[in-house]
């Protein structure tokens, strides 16, 4: 097994540039998949999150580039605006020994200067597939026809079926006679699927591990009523800020308005956070993540739209607000903690509705998770103060017409996709009605639940006052 970079028959400036950056041993990925693409075959590889499946990928392309330079050689593709970016800055550490020129191209930025910088024929595209395709179909500045490589980064997002009409107007303008390389952390069907019909010239390789995660990551759950889920989140956030010093913590929920509610709420009651989710404009959410990186802000509040692939390894704990509905997506979360050999913790907090969901989770990552020690009594001195600041926070969100925006972002996806918003709308509206009128009942069978879990939780924690202090 090769033991260094120069192993492995990387060039000296790569060696070189890889020592700068302090990274001196290859990874096991890294190892199995760099001769192979440099010898010219295609490749799947699957190893967990920060295992170093960039710079896999990032120094081949960049070696074969040195050799025979021109623009565009290479196509890089990943689910996430974030993530564009942030393979963007690895190129640029290492390219810069070779005057690389790179161009990110995704959504909620400026299309013309994107158009402009495509023209220009760049070394390195790294690309969002739905911004990409736009490009494609709207102006003919730029062709792909003569690239060398195409990657497709967290692999099994992208041919999970969400993007497969963006990838088909790529795909269908690429030439026949290239590399092509897919990583990912999880293995799915999908690349299962592309497993099964890949030709022998294709390295099929799949990191060894009877469990999912890291082991460095410390896994626990809290069990909490439904109603008081975010005075136990408060209560979970403070529990370990008592134990641990100024700790960088990712709280992941599932809904773009959870993300804004969460985040004004915590920050009304003395947490200071940043949040990142879709409906924020796209320079505002890299202004966000770079203060996070860069330790300003020690919170941030996150959809999965932060889930994959970002490299943030002063993290120490991550929290799921609410428990992701498959294995798949537990992994991608927690694996933004315990990166690069460090250790880290994830904290769950799991209703009575989630336990089957935890054990679907926990026998898929192979793994046991432990409790997580927090105070019912704790919680109740939070409690009211931390309802009362959630309604705050909801009606602040409707004077800001947060589902306005929404509204207005969904209307332009339809005209982009050639529909008419006026129809869509109107059998949207009538699908709702039916499905109202399915769900009231349902709606007051939960409204009585959760009134009884708040009625049994004060019963239990009673007599303590309502203060946020302790």
């Amino acid at each position: 097994m090769a033991n260094t970079f120069s192993d492995l028959k990387l060039n000296n400036w790569i060696v070189r540039q890889c020592h700068a950056m302090g990274i001196r041993q290859p990874t096991p990925i890294q190892v199995n998949c760099i001769p192979h693409i440099l010898s010219g075959g295609d490749c799947i590889g699957c190893a967990k999150t920060g295992s170093g499946k960039t710079l896999a990928f990032a120094l081949p392309i960049l070696q074969k580039l040195c050799e025979d330079p021109y623009g565009i050689f290479a196509i890089i593709l990943t689910p996430t605006r974030e993530l564009a970016f942030q393979i963007s800055d690895t190129f640029s550490a290492i390219g810069k020994a070779i005057n690389l020129r790179q161009s990110v191209i995704v959504g909620g930025m400026d299309m013309v200067a994107q158009g402009q910088e495509l023209a220009r024929r760049p070394h390195v595209v790294i690309a969002t597939p739905g911004r990409l395709a736009d490009h494609l179909e709207s102006c003919d500045t730029f062709s792909l026809r003569r690239i060398k490589f195409l990657v497709l980064d967290e692999a099994d997002r992208l041919l999970s079926g969400a993007f497969d009409e963006q990838l088909e107007t790529i795909f269908g303008i690429l030439p026949k006679q290239k590399q092509t390389l897919l990583f990912s952390a999880t293995m799915t069907e999908a690349l299962d699927t592309v497993k099964q019909v890949a030709t022998n010239q294709v390295l099929l390789w799949e990191a060894e591990a009877e469990v999912a995660t890291v082991d460095q990551l410390e896994q626990f759950y809290v069990l909490c009523p439904v109603a008081v889920k975010d005075g136990y989140l408060v209560e979970t956030i403070r529990t370990y800020l008592a134990e641990h010093s100024n700790p960088s913590i990712m709280i992941f929920t599932d809904t773009c308005k959870n993300c804004q509610l969460l985040s004004i709420t915590l920050n009304e009651v003395g947490f200071e956070n940043v949040a990142l989710h879709g409906m924020i404009p796209q320079k505002e959410r890299l202004a966000s993540l770079a203060r996070f990186k860069s330790n300003m802000v020690r919170i941030l509040i996150a959809t999965d739209v932060a889930s994959r692939g970002l490299d943030i390894p002063a993290v120490e704990l991550v929290i799921n607000h609410d428990l992701p509905s498959s294995a798949t997506s537990y992994v991608h979360r927690v694996g933004r903690t315990a990166r690069a050999g460090r250790s880290g913790t994830a904290i769950s907090l799991v209703t009575p509705h989630d336990i089957q969901l935890l054990q679907a989770i926990e026998q898929t990552i192979n793994t046991k998770l432990s409790e997580f020690s927090v105070s019912g009594k704790e919680v109740a001195k939070i409690f009211t103060q931390v309802s009362v600041t959630k309604r705050e926070a909801e009606i602040k969100l409707d004077h800001n017409d947060f589902e306005e925006r929404k509204k207005i972002n969904k209307r332009k996806k339809l005209i982009l996709e050639g529909k008419d918003p006026d129809e869509e709308e109107i059998r949207v509206l009538e699908e709702k009605k039916q499905q109202r009128k399915q769900s009231r009942h349902l709606y007051k069978k939960k409204l009585k639940q959760r009134k009884k879990e708040i009625k049994q939780f004060v019963q239990e924690n009673v007599g303590i006052p309502n203060v946020l202090n302790r």
